[in-house]
């Protein structure tokens, strides 16, 4: 659904601007009928935040840590989570304070190996991405392949047009400013007839000032998050044009229209 004047912004403790900005058809909120390629980003937004996805990458990358330093596990913890709070994110950490102790394919491969099996296949999601005109890409932190296994589990993958990954973006993670220039290069999109989706507002900063149309996606009213608290929305930024706690139902008011 829209969140709208609802018990679930108030769950979600998004103020009057949340609720401004997500009802439908708000004033001054871009429409979606000039689309032509929807970008979505992939972790907490083409699967919930409460699957259990993130966790196990977040576990996996505390144990690579452990293992490069030979520290303990509550060492590595902190360590990462200082990497992700100053660097955007533990990769990003690890290429400019240790780049000599660094693989970087093996870090990627590593803590992407996780079990995806408690993915299921979204039907309503897929209807919906389906019916969306012209192209949809993925543009993610991640891996590649990290994303096109978590989109097969999805039974989403068939229904994408591309893959822009941390390699793709030479290793420049979002929000960076030059990452989402090599990805509107790669991927010849004209801004204003993009719309980006994201589930950390702060990923759609750039995106707006570029000329997208900005969609972020929070977890349903009372729905564990698993995200770090530095990427919680309390508030709607005047960036974001449009807010969801239900992608594949807004996806399809979006085509209705």
């Amino acid at each position: 659904m829209f969140l709208d004047r609802t018990d679930a912004i108030a769950d979600c403790a998004f103020d009057d601007a949340a609720r401004r900005l997500g009802r439908e058809g708000h004033a001054g909120a871009p429409v979606l009928s000039q689309i032509d390629t929807w970008v979505f980003d992939l972790d907490n937004t083409l699967y919930p935040p409460h699957a259990d996805l993130w966790p196990k990458v977040d576990a996996r990358i505390t144990v690579y840590l452990a293992n490069l330093f030979g520290i303990d596990g509550l060492s590595a913890r902190a360590l990462q989570k200082h990497y992700y709070q100053h660097y955007g994110t533990t990769l990003n950490g690890l290429m400019v304070e240790h780049a000599d102790a660094l693989d970087i394919d093996q870090f990627l491969d590593f803590v992407h190996d996780i079990d995806r099996s408690t993915l299921a296949i979204d039907t309503p999601l897929a209807a919906a991405i389906e019916q969306l005109p012209g192209r949809r890409l993925v543009f993610t932190n991640g891996s590649r392949g990290h994303a096109e296994k978590t989109m097969l589990a999805l039974g989403i993958a068939h229904l994408f047009d591309g893959v822009f990954d941390i390699v793709a973006g030479s290793l420049i993670p979002k929000p960076k400013a030059e990452t989402y220039d090599l990805f509107l290069k790669a991927h010849d999109v004209e801004p204003a007839r993009a719309a980006m989706f994201e589930d950390i507002a702060r990923n759609l900063e750039v995106p707006k000032r570029l000329g997208m149309t900005t969609v972020l996606v929070v977890p349903k009213a009372g729905g564990h998050d698993h995200r770090d608290e530095v990427d919680i929305a309390r508030h709607a930024p005047g960036h974001v044009d449009h807010i969801t706690d239900d992608l594949a139902g807004f996806l399809g008011r979006a085509v209705a229209r």
